[in-house]
Order: C-alpha cells, then structure tokens, then sequence
C-alpha cells in the first residue's frame, strides 16, 4: 500500500496486528521484498507486527530523478578527500520517511532493524528519535567513520561494472556476478531461487540512477559518528566475518561507538541474508527483541 511520509509517498506492507511493531529497512537499492518472506513469518509467528517499505528511490516509492545524480567519480574523490560530497538527500531524510511511515500508520514506537545501508538509516532514526525507538538492530553496516576499510578491490570493480545490456537475463545475470562476490561463502544459496527472486525484483522496479543518489547520501553522512553517541535504547549489531563488501570492522566500530552494544559476529557470513543466515539471525535477535521489549511493558 502507498502512504504519504514525511511528505514523500512510500510503499509499505504491513503485516497487521496488535502486537509490538518491527521496522525493517533494507539496503542500498534494494527493495522490501528483499527482506525474505520466511524472515518475516519468523518475527510475526513470535508475535511482533512487521512493517516494511521500499525506501525513497527504490522499489514502489517516490523517485527523484528530477534531481539527477551528479558525477559519482568526483564525488567520491571530494570524500576521499574529506570534502563534503553533495547529495539530492540525506540519510537523515531517509530516516524521517521510516519515522514518517511510523506516523502514517499510527505506530507510537518500534523495534527498528536496518541491513547494510538500511542500518545506517535505522542508527540514526534511534539517535534523533529516540522516544520512538525501542530497540536497534543494525545488521551488516557501518558508522561511516573515517579510515575503517572499504570494500575488496574486486567488489568494487564489479559496483562500477555496467550491465552488458539491459534486458532482464542480462541484469539478473550482472546481479548474479555481483552477489557471487559478496555472498556468504559459507553459506552458499541456490542460483535458480536466487536468479528468480532478483528476477521477480526487476518486474517490480529497476532504478539504478535511484542507487546513484543513494550511494551519494551514504558518501554525504560525514557525522553520523558522532551522532551514534545519542543512542540510548538496546542496540545489537550483527556482523558476518567474512564481508567483503562491508567488512567486519565496520560493524565492530558501529558497537563500540554506542553504549552497551552487544555485538555478534558470525563466521562464514558475507553481505547476504541466504536461508541459513536467515534462521542464525532470527536465533539472535528474537531474545533480543523480547528482552527490549520487557523493559518497556509494564
């Protein structure tokens, strides 16, 4: 369903319920059908209400392509550079659409649970909202902080590799070389159900000028280190020992910049939710979740 957030419209599903309610906020690009369905069964089968939805610029929200995307090449050498980069939004902005998507619906306060960029925007919409935040989970991301390493050299050559055409075998064939690098080495997933799935999320939105200017606002979050120090409520960070993309010290760093974090690290597990990652990450945070969710119950 589309709603009107924070002044935007954004597309939202809504698993419905009375119980405690868990925003879940997905990655660069990626759209809410990426969280997998048996992830969410998992969190509404032990009672929690889930609400996901498409961030601006993917999947079924509103675009911006009126605001072009700039030279991405450049921008990176200004950050590089400790340059301020320029974007057509921030994450903070992203963050006030997942606050707005709350208010849309009515929800008072949530647990929150962001993956790779969507950790990035679930940090700080716990920083500047805090009364409405119950909990954090910040799955495979990153305080942005300067000096902690990038991604390999090889994954970055495949980011900045273009699609040979654009048809669908030929997209869905690009993001397959891609999740190849990044995925969990020990963890590998079926090719045909994945190939499908990317597939299917191609029929339901292709925008890759949207990643651009996503990738711009993650470049543009120069102060969210600091801002990590004004989270107050439980905060668990889960991060795979063998991300390539966003390597683990990201994650460490992330922990330690926020008071009382637990954080776990899980062997084999790259920058992907497979199945098996899947059922360790629910192992984790579903205690999590209800003792957060105990403190708050009278």
């Amino acid at each position: 369903m589309k709603l009107r957030a924070n002044g935007i419209e954004i597309e939202v599903d809504d698993s419905g319920g009375d119980g405690p309610v868990v925003l879940l906020i997905m990655g660069l690009g990626m759209q809410l059908i990426a969280w997998p369905q048996t992830f969410v069964k998992a969190l509404v089968d032990a009672g929690f209400r889930v609400v996901r939805h498409d961030n601006r610029d993917s999947g079924l929200s509103q675009g911006f392509d009126h605001a072009g995307t700039g030279n991405l090449v450049w921008q990176g050498v200004r950050q590089r550079l400790g340059l301020p980069v320029r974007s057509a939004y921030h994450l903070q902005h992203m963050a006030d659409d997942a606050l707005g998507v709350l208010d849309a619906l009515g929800v008072g306060r949530a647990h929150v649970v962001g993956a790779s960029m969507g950790g990035m925007i679930a940090q700080r919409l716990a920083a500047t909202a805090p009364t409405r935040v119950t909990s954090l989970v910040s799955i495979m991301s990153s305080s942005g902080a300067r000096g902690l390493p990038g991604p390999r050299p090889e994954v970055t050559a495949a980011l900045l590799r273009r699609p040979r055409k654009q048809d669908e075998a030929a997209l869905v064939a690009h993001s397959l070389g891609l999740l190849r690098l990044i995925g969990s080495p020990a963890y590998r997933e079926d090719e045909g159900a994945l190939a499908a799935r990317l597939g299917a999320a191609l029929r339901r939105a292709y925008r890759p000028a949207g990643i651009v200017r996503q990738l711009l606002a993650i470049g543009a979050d120069a102060d969210r280190p600091a801002v990590l120090a004004r989270i107050a409520c439980p905060t668990l960070v889960i991060h795979g020992e063998a991300d390539p993309l966003v390597p683990i010290a990201c994650g460490r760093d992330t922990a330690r910049r926020i008071a009382g974090a637990q954080f776990i690290a899980v062997p084999g597990m790259g920058h992907d939710v497979p199945p098996q990652v899947e059922r360790i990450l629910i192992g984790h945070m579903l205690p999590f979740l209800r003792a957060a969710q105990e403190k708050i119950t009278p």
